[in-house]
């Protein structure tokens, strides 16, 4: 965990300074907000709809205008306030018979929504849709069909369709290749991209140089401490967890908190990743007080930003229950981990890589209850799940035969203690 720097004085000092901070991080981003959000009305809303006077007519919002809205609570993480403007945007844009470019923009604003809001069928559903509007209107290696296919990779892998995710990945490469030399720093994001791809299949050397490479032409362009860097970082931080490397990824990540609080504000619901992978850092480590701490600060962030149903939120859940059952709070873990369980059923898939590691978990709850019987079902389907998308040594599938592992032992020792039982039982009774 991040340390703070203390100042001279009471413990009291320290927190009356911490809550100036805290309100006026709330107070910054909240001018900006709404500055930025009257700026934009002021260009879209005729003069009399600000000052307040009343007028003759009402002058309706075009869908580019209703998008735009959307694009600014998207930009600060309030996808709650941008989604039904952005369905919004494209209901009139099909009802007032748009051009094909304006829908287009339409369905991958909405796309990108959907993806961040953890709705990845409807999400690659209007994206699909996006990008073949696209087709039809650019030419074949236009640069803006390489930014779709980059939303579509990012929907794939989250839907655990590594498959599909590459193919997209590869074809918009492919594009903007054909257009732009390799440190071209537009090529900055798609370095980033496949690295995570990567990393996310297990293959974290070749992840390794596709962030270097990343790494290096952020330099050229932007300062260390922009958000593009800590975007890196934090994808780094999470490569490392995944590989075990727990220091680095604490780091990494401590440093992309750092430059994404100076931004968003302290409790922004854009740093609950930083916070999952240092609360699973922690918990991997056996800090259990800390991991609970942040998992519930990552929680109670994308509650109020994003839904109740998004993938982080499960993500949260099911480390909480793995936190409540080493503290022995066995309901509430198990009530953590089914749900997280259930709402990845829902949002990513049944088949999804993230679905079989809740299962997994869930599995793990069980077995250290002694409910042999329910655990093992949860266990096939998971090795079932991870070994139709990675290879055998991929750590999520190492995870599950560890998983397996133990779960063989109990039951071996349950049937020899049965076995036991039984001859006792016999040998009493003659």
């Amino acid at each position: 965990m991040k340390k703070s720097t203390f100042p001279l004085g009471s413990p009291f000092c320290h927190k009356s300074q911490n809550r100036r901070l805290l309100n006026r991080d709330k107070l910054k981003t909240a001018i900006i907000t709404t500055v930025i959000v009257y700026v934009l009305m002021a260009l879209v809303l005729p003069p009399q709809a600000l000052s307040g006077r009343p007028r003759k007519s009402r002058m309706p919002l075009s869908s580019t205008s209703l998008r735009a809205m959307a694009r600014i609570y998207m930009a600060t993480g309030d996808y709650a306030k941008a989604q039904p403007l952005a369905e919004q945007a494209l209901a009139l844009a099909q009802r007032t018979g748009a051009s094909d470019k304006e829908l287009a923009m339409c369905l991958i604003d909405l796309a990108y929504l959907y993806n961040g809001q953890g709705q990845l069928e409807n999400a690659s559903e209007m994206c699909t849709l996006g990008l073949k509007l696209q087709e039809k209107i650019y030419f074949e290696k236009h640069p803006f069909l390489a930014y779709t296919l980059r939303t579509l990779s990012d929907i794939y892998q989250g839907q655990g369709k590594y498959d599909r995710a590459n193919a997209a990945l590869d074809r918009a490469f492919d594009i903007m290749l054909d257009s732009h030399l390799p440190d071209d720093k537009a090529m900055t994001q798609f370095y980033i991209d496949r690295g995570e791809l990567l990393a996310a299949q297990g293959h974290f050397d070749q992840a390794e140089c596709f962030y270097t490479k990343a790494e290096g032409l952020i330099k050229q362009v932007y300062k260390e401490d922009h958000l593009f860097n800590a975007n890196l970082m934090l994808r780094k931080a999470e490569m490392n967890l995944a590989a075990g490397r727990y220091e680095q990824a604490d780091n990494l990540a401590d440093r992309a908190l750092e430059i994404q609080q100076r931004v968003y504000g302290q409790r922004h619901s854009l740093l609950a990743p930083a916070w999952l992978v240092k609360a699973n850092s922690a918990r991997a480590q056996g800090r259990y007080t800390e991991a609970e701490q942040l998992l519930q600060t990552a929680l109670d962030s994308v509650k109020q930003k994003r839904s109740e149903t998004n993938p982080l939120v499960a993500e949260a859940l099911t480390a909480l229950g793995m936190v409540y059952m080493v503290d022995g709070r066995y309901n509430e873990a198990e009530q953590a981990c089914s749900r997280a369980v259930d709402m990845l059923e829902t949002s990513v898939g049944p088949d999804s890589d993230q679905t079989a590691m809740a299962l997994n978990n869930l599995a793990r709850l069980y077995i250290h209850q002694g409910k042999l019987r329910q655990a093992k079902p949860l266990c096939d389907r998971a090795l079932a799940t991870l070994q139709g998308m990675f290879e055998k040594n991929h750590p999520s599938v190492t995870e599950v035969r560890k998983t397996i592992a133990q779960l063989q032992y109990k039951l071996s020792a349950a049937t020899e203690v049965a076995r036991t039982d039984s001859m006792l039982h016999t040998a009493t009774t003659r």
